[in-house]
């Protein structure tokens, strides 16, 4: 069974959200029992269980539109790093706590205003899923941007820690907003969103917050790196599906 190139094009750009939030998810879930601070330790775990069940959601409706009877499972696990779809910043190394909080910090950014644009979708489906979703990323967001402003207005060697993550986290912060075939389908859609209001606002609301947190802000015309979207990856993705997939992989088909 093919699927036609509607319903081909909504399905990758279905596996790129649920991509991000998977592998967000399990970066973060890495880090479980490492936090700084029993209640960071704890954030950063709910953070990730969030994440996975934004994962669900979006995995699920993809393979709903694949049509070949495939499981969100099957999608999270069975996929080599050329089949996955996140982009690039989400599979950047959790380094220290201030590269994990930047990393955090730019994917909340740019995730609230897309969501929050999402759930005036045209499809009924993906504007639920913004919906509930949106709940859980207003915090993210809040807490990522609080920490951002602790850590840079903290003490000096706390922020030239921020700032360094801010300054070599900032090529992966634009392929969110490097738009593609498929992303502008689902805009002509009515799916989607157009890149450049949502490429604004988080312009806006990062210079707002590197303001309080007394941040050099990157220029804003900088060179972006690309490619996750469509496929290409940084060797990180890698390391990631080996210790995410081994138990699927090594015993295929099992269940809990």
């Amino acid at each position: 069974m093919h699927l036609s190139e509607k319903h081909s094009e909504k399905r990758v750009w279905l596996l790129r959200q649920g991509d991000n939030a998977l592998i967000l998810s399990q970066q973060l879930s890495r880090l479980c029992g490492k936090g700084p601070a029993l209640e960071e330790d704890m954030a950063l775990t709910n953070v990730a269980l969030d994440l996975l069940g934004q994962t669900r959601l979006w995995l699920g409706y993809a393979a709903e539109v694949e049509g070949q009877g495939r499981t969100e499972d099957q999608l999270a696990f069975l996929r080599d790093v050329h089949q996955m779809h996140n982009c690039l910043l989400v599979e950047q190394p959790n380094g220290n706590y201030a590269d994990t909080m930047m990393r955090q910090f730019y994917f909340d950014s740019w995730h609230y205003f897309f969501l929050r644009a999402l759930a005036a979708s045209s499809d009924a489906h993906v504007a639920q899923i913004a919906e509930k979703s949106l709940k859980e990323v207003t915090y993210h967001l809040r807490r990522s941007g609080d920490l951002v402003v602790r850590l840079g207005d903290g003490s000096a060697e706390s922020h030239a820690k921020i700032q360094r993550a801010a300054d070599d986290l900032w090529m992966y912060s634009g392929e969110m907003f490097i738009y593609d075939a498929i992303d502008e389908a689902m805009v002509a859609e009515g799916v989607a969103p157009g890149a450049e209001p949502l490429r604004t606002a988080f312009l806006e609301h990062v210079g707002a917050v590197f303001q309080e947190a007394t941040l050099n802000m990157p220029p804003a015309n900088a060179w972006m790196q690309r490619g996750g979207k469509q496929g290409r990856h940084s060797e990180h993705l890698g390391f990631i599906l080996a210790e995410m997939q081994f138990l699927q992989r090594a015993y295929p088909g099992q269940q809990w």
